[in-house]
């Protein structure tokens, strides 16, 4: 499933084709087998409230999201062989490095989901 990801309290778009990690298996792999990460793409993993760069090739935005998508905690640019957590989160969303910083994404902010 693809999505399409947008800060509804900045009126900017996150991802223009996202996917979601729906599986346990998709949820484990995550990016692993991607060479890297487009401008508009992402993976938005749910539940999950920790992630990891091991075996990656390229850094990631990481946003942490509650239950109504809003912006709990960011990392930006995690490069690999690194860990991620935010215990409080529901889901988390992968972005091209970069992409938090270029939309001016913020905690508070709410994020939507829609149909890519």
């Amino acid at each position: 499933m693809r999505i399409r990801v947008r800060n509804a309290t900045r009126g900017v778009e996150l991802a223009a084709a996202a996917g979601a990690a729906e599986t346990s298996r998709e949820r484990r792999t995550g990016l692993l087998r991607h060479e890297q990460l487009e401008p508009g793409d992402g993976l938005w993993i749910s539940p999950c409230e920790a992630v990891h760069t091991f075996g990656m090739k390229f850094p990631i935005d990481v946003v942490f999201l509650s239950r109504k998508r809003k912006v709990l905690k960011i990392k930006e640019n995690v490069v690999p062989r690194r860990i991620a957590v935010c215990l409080r989160a529901h889901s988390v969303l992968e972005l091209p490095a970069g992409t938090v910083a270029a939309t001016r994404t913020a905690p508070g902010d709410i994020l939507e989901f829609l149909p890519a």
